[in-house]
């Protein structure tokens, strides 16, 4: 199959789209990503790369095509708005132009935001190509959550324009099935189909290892983005309450928008010595991470939208058959609770989180290494990469056999 992938975010940023056109190639297929210039998560343009280009590209077999597009910068409204209104112009403006022949499928990786449908849609039409759209974000419910848009009219505009996007997808994917009410009833009931996310295989149980001394003590690590979602409120008030514990410790791998508040609060709560921020860490180096930590952390504030969702953190944990705390509610808490791989609690309870880490410390190690184990077996058995790709690849064999069908089995 000849495969256009169409996505804001690709390498050199870090996004699991990356793997997936990777195992593309490596099955013997052509994949293009239409893409932007990569400025995730800084803000800035990465090095090498402005104003000027470069605007195509080759890495490890995949043709990335980019377009101008406005850097996010501080992340500010504003500039995000700027950010996804900008790609979706340029793509679809000179997507048409920059990418030439004919495509068996096209894929849309749909984290946030929701317009990289538009360039999505040019091309669809104007290709004559059948279009995969993969939720990952739910809009408008995320931007809401967030706190990002609070005017009704504007949540009202953000569903019509979804809500016009999904009817012109021949299969609409979600990650979590919680997802599946959302999005049928914003027009894409009879073609919704169930494709979670997965670990790439560089996730696997490994020996402790890192590039930093870990505090000595019992180690709760959270690995990710930093942002609104996350709740580090949340977090925080919970380290707050488990201060005279000396051996607790809190550690953070990771970066965002958020990052300079949890920094100035660690420093204004007196929790210099219980809160360790460690910034981001290369992809290759997260399993020995993972490794060192006696429990890993997942967080989300609660709210209805995130309840639905499954954070990709999840199964990275899981694939490195590490034990979960998971401060959340619904879908990502029924999968730790299911897989038997941790402990969960309710989303924004600094006390239920505080009394987790006790639990979870107070337990003998072999029991937490189980869990570990447990969630292992879970992951190999639900989200295998391996297995999950095949699916995908056999509904785009079926839908170029059968472009008729009105829903893949």
């Amino acid at each position: 199959m000849r495969i256009l992938i169409v996505s804001q975010y690709f390498w050199p940023e870090s996004f699991r789209i990356n793997d997936l056109a990777e195992w593309f190639v490596e099955r013997g297929h052509e994949a293009t990503v239409l893409t932007g210039l990569p400025n995730y998560p800084e803000g800035a343009f990465f090095k090498g790369y402005g104003i000027i280009g470069p605007y195509r590209e080759e890495h490890n077999g995949v043709e990335i095509i980019r377009t101008p597009l406005i850097p996010r910068r501080g992340g500010g409204g504003l500039m995000l708005a700027l950010n996804y209104i900008s790609f979706a112009l340029s793509a679809s403006v000179l997507g048409p132009i920059m990418v030439r022949g004919k495509f068996d499928a096209i894929f849309v990786f749909q984290t946030s935001p929701a317009t990289v449908g538009f360039p999505a849609i040019v091309m669809k039409y104007l290709k004559k190509t059948p279009m995969f759209f993969w939720v990952l974000d739910l809009w408008p419910e995320s931007l809401s959550a967030v706190g990002a848009v609070k005017s009704k009219g504007v949540l009202d505009l953000v569903a019509r324009m979804v809500r016009f996007i999904y009817k012109r997808c021949d299969r609409v994917l979600v990650q979590s099935r919680g997802f599946i009410p959302n999005v049928s009833l914003l027009g894409a009931e009879c073609k919704t189909l169930y494709f979670p996310s997965w670990a790439e295989d560089i996730y696997k149980p490994a020996p402790p290892q890192g590039d930093v001394t870990l505090p000595e003590g019992f180690k709760v690590m959270f690995a990710g983005s930093i942002g609104a979602a996350q709740s580090f409120e949340t977090i925080l008030s919970a380290a707050e309450r488990l201060k005279d514990h000396k051996d607790i410790h809190w550690v953070v791998l990771g970066d965002g928008r958020m990052l300079p508040w949890v920094r100035d609060e660690v420093a204004r709560r007196g929790l210099g010595n219980h809160v360790h921020l460690f910034g981001r860490r290369p992809v290759e180096a997260m399993p020995g991470f993972f490794a060192a930590a006696d429990a890993m952390l997942v967080t989300l504030k609660k709210e209805p939208a995130f309840a639905l969702t499954i954070p990709a953190k999840i199964q990275s944990y899981l694939a490195c058959g590490r034990p979960v705390i998971a401060a959340l509610d619904g879908e990502g808490a029924r999968v730790v609770e299911e897989a038997e791989a941790g402990v969960a609690c309710p989303a924004e309870d600094a006390d239920a989180l505080a009394k987790a880490v006790l639990s979870m410390r107070d337990m003998p190690r072999e029991e937490r290494e189980g869990m570990g184990r447990s969630g292992r077996v879970y992951y190999d058995k639900t989200f295998n990469r391996e297995n999950l790709f095949k699916t995908l690849e056999n509904w785009m064999l079926d839908m170029i056999k059968n472009p008729d069908s009105p829903k893949t089995p």
